[in-house]
């Protein structure tokens, strides 16, 4: 599956939330595809974040697809909170879940698209026998729980993985990188046939918003 030119997904974890309303338009008019909204519950990951309501208030003030990204313990207790609240996909992790393939079907049966996620030290093997199911594979490429991180470069081995397998299977997920994002990493993720690009501190910190992800898109191109 191939996608005309990498998304961009800035991640609101790296927003000012004292001004989400404000910090989402300015994803709209940055000419960025995706909002990402890392969920964090200080058991799966060391930090916490924000639940649904917060999605779905935010939810009026953007057309752009919302990734939801449940860094939390047992996901499928919140999957349809969650699809309720308005978002497109939702993205569990395969760590966090022990019946994954239930919970992958709970997130399509409630209208969204479903992702899997892998931290640093799970390889790719472990979530193979459910890659018929999933529409988006996301790899951290830092481990997760706070924003400002280096990439670990390792981990984009992974996405060449789940590239072949998509291609020798016929598989239609897209694969998504999160961590330590950056214009100085975003040419060697497209190369490894990423689709979607997840940058928080880097979109957030940049003194031109709409000009930082142009410069990524013009940087991406492979």
């Amino acid at each position: 599956m191939e996608t005309a030119s990498l998304l961009i997904a800035p991640s609101m974890l790296s927003a000012d939330f004292s001004h989400t309303a404000e910090e989402v338009q300015s994803i709209n008019t940055s000419n960025a595809d995706w909002v990402h909204l890392d969920v964090m519950d200080g058991m799966f990951v060391p930090n916490i974040t924000f639940g649904p309501k917060f999605i779905h208030d935010l939810r009026p003030h953007s057309d752009l697809v919302f990734d939801v990204h449940l860094m939390i313990d047992q996901p499928e207790r919140y999957i349809s909170l969650f699809a309720e609240s308005g978002c497109d996909y939702i993205t569990v992790h395969g760590e966090a879940s022990v019946h994954l393939h239930r919970t992958l079907q709970m997130i399509k049966s409630s209208g969204c698209k479903a992702g899997v996620s892998l931290i640093p030290s799970t390889p790719v093997s472990v979530i193979e026998p459910i890659l018929d199911m999933v529409d988006l594979m996301l790899i951290m490429t830092v481990n997760p729980g706070f924003g400002g991180q280096s990439l670990i470069p390792a981990m984009l081995q992974k996405v060449e993985r789940l590239a072949e397998l998509r291609d020798k299977h016929g598989y239609n997920y897209l694969i998504s990188v999160d961590g330590g994002v950056n214009l100085d990493t975003v040419g060697e993720i497209a190369k490894k046939k990423a689709d979607v690009a997840v940058c928080g501190s880097a979109f957030f910190g940049a003194p031109d918003r709409a000009a930082f992800i142009q410069a990524m898109k013009e940087r991406a191109q492979v």
